[in-house]
């Protein structure tokens, strides 16, 4: 038998993992020294100890490879948790690809604008959100001042309680013209307000979108293109596509429908599927 120091560096693992592993039972000391508790092991132990490091490395935690030592497990659950392990490193793997281009594509916009502050872009879940919108088909994007003040009129004589940001959505556009809807947000507590009879207005759901690709612009509507464009570049250099109808969120939304108040933040959002 030998002393745990000299096993640790036949077997290259630290004394400290050798304790923690008898500790656990995964490896149990050959013998334990009653009077001083110095731990013995012999060479016919490393190959336990290589399987340990083994599963440690593929990922399994200490039940599962306790488990698997033990000969707990037949051949097809042995084969099923090793899939599972194999799926879960692959959806890592493509989250870190996903987060690799991102980061390079960031990078190239820092090179070409040579700015440390890029149009940002990133990619978020969103989820259904109840509303209360009006829609209509405009001639201009700067034409939707009118369908907020008919939204504002329906919610104020209906008594609809509304709360956060407003959202546009740009259902379609077709020689020019423009499916717009403005949509305000519900409470998402409690039942929605009941339908009321008359007026344009409709209470109703956005849907949720699994892949939204989003930036955050500041400065005038009439300008809005200048935060539209590094989005739909980003979009392309990804290898996504636009995939159904794009919103506007107005976390600060114009002075009086203005479409040069400087002051305006919005976020762009667009939902998107890879090609």
């Amino acid at each position: 038998m030998i002393r745990i120091g000299t096993f640790s560096r036949i077997s290259q693992v630290p004394v400290s993992t050798l304790r923690y592993y008898d500790e656990l039972g995964l490896l149990r000391a050959a013998r334990v020294d009653e009077f001083t508790g110095y731990r013995y092991y012999t060479l016919d132990q490393l190959p336990r100890l290589q399987r340990i490091l083994v599963l440690k490395e593929m990922g399994l935690g200490i039940k599962e490879i306790r488990h698997l030592l033990a000969g707990e497990l037949s051949a097809e659950e042995l084969k099923r948790m090793l899939r599972a392990k194999q799926d879960e490193l692959q959806a890592q793997i493509q989250a870190a690809n996903a987060q690799l281009s991102r980061l390079k594509a960031w990078l190239e916009q820092i090179e070409q604008e040579e700015t440390m502050e890029p149009n940002v872009v990133s990619i978020k879940k969103v989820d259904p959100m109840r509303v209360v919108s009006v829609r209509d088909v405009l001639n201009d994007y700067s034409e939707q001042g009118r369908l907020w003040d008919e939204l504002g009129a329906y919610v104020q004589t209906y008594g609809i309680p509304c709360g956060g940001p407003g959202v546009t959505v740009y259902h379609e556009e077709q020689e020019g013209r423009i499916d717009t809807e403005v949509c305000l947000l519900l409470p998402s507590d409690g039942k929605p307000p009941v339908q009321p009879v008359g007026g344009r207005g409709r209470i109703g759901e956005l849907p949720g979108v699994e892949q939204m690709a989003f930036t955050v612009y500041h400065g005038p509507l009439e300008k809005i293109g200048e935060g539209i464009k590094p989005l739909l570049q980003w979009i392309e250099r990804q290898g996504y596509r636009i995939n159904g109808p794009t919103r506007e969120v107005y976390l600060r939304g114009p002075e009086n429908h203005s479409q040069t108040d400087p002051n305006v933040i919005v976020e762009l959002q667009f939902p998107v599927e890879k090609v």
